[in-house]
């Protein structure tokens, strides 16, 4: 698996590289699955026995949105939709490595957005919760001296979150990379479950509970209570 981001074909001067296909094959598959395994419940009537599949989709989404309620508060009930989607495809995003498709979180690009997509609803939740004067006095708490380290490790909030899921999947990809060229033929069947699998998953809910604190963090839910 090569590291160098491929350019598959070019919109005008745009270039639609290799992590933008990867991207949009897996929102077509999300898109396309969500459809799929959500239309019993447009038709079931009241009384109407549902499926295995959408059982375990039913479990899914109450496990999601009593897992996300429990870590953001009542006020974090709204973010379910925007938690829950993020971390389905982070989570898929990761494992398409184990088909022989190269990640799109092993892209800095794409970690970079998402983490700037996570910066702003957390900077907007803020202001909203706090108010426009609320939330710049808290830049000078505990006391004004704070303002220049708390204003540095609110802007490096996305920085951090974007090069540790990078540098994680990366990683993985680059030991993964150099086993095959020690052993080409024998395929490191543990190393793939634990890089692709294991670390794939753990690195989407990690980036997915930061994402929860920190906007739990700006809208104050404990103190609102």
């Amino acid at each position: 698996m090569e590291f160098d981001i491929k350019t598959i074909f070019r919109l005008g001067p745009i270039p639609i590289t290799e992590t933008v296909v990867n991207t949009w094959i897996i929102m077509v598959v999300l898109v396309v699955g969500s459809m799929i395994v959500t239309r019993r419940f447009r038709t079931a009537g009241p009384g109407d026995k549902l499926g295995t599949t959408e059982l375990v989709v039913e479990m899914i989404v109450d496990g999601l949105d009593s897992f996300i309620g429990e870590t953001m508060g009542k006020k974090g009930r709204k973010f379910v939709p925007y938690i829950s989607t993020l971390l389905l495809f982070l989570v898929v995003a990761n494992l398409v490595g184990l088909v022989g498709v190269r990640p799109p979180t092993a892209d800095l690009n794409t970690t970079l957005g998402l983490a700037t997509i996570t910066f702003i609803l957390i900077q907007g939740s803020g202001i909203r919760s706090k108010g426009i004067l609320g939330y710049i006095k808290g830049f000078f708490e505990p006391f004004p001296l704070m303002f220049p380290l708390n204003l540095i490790s609110e802007i490096s909030t996305p920085f951090s979150m974007a090069f540790r899921l990078f540098g994680n999947i990366i990683g993985g990809m680059i030991i993964m990379t150099l086993l095959y060229m020690v052993a080409p033929i024998v395929v490191p069947v543990i190393p793939h479950v634990y890089f692709d699998l294991f670390s794939g998953i753990i690195q989407a809910f990690i980036f997915t509970m930061l994402t929860m604190v920190f906007v739990s963090m700006a809208i104050d839910e404990e103190e609102e209570e």
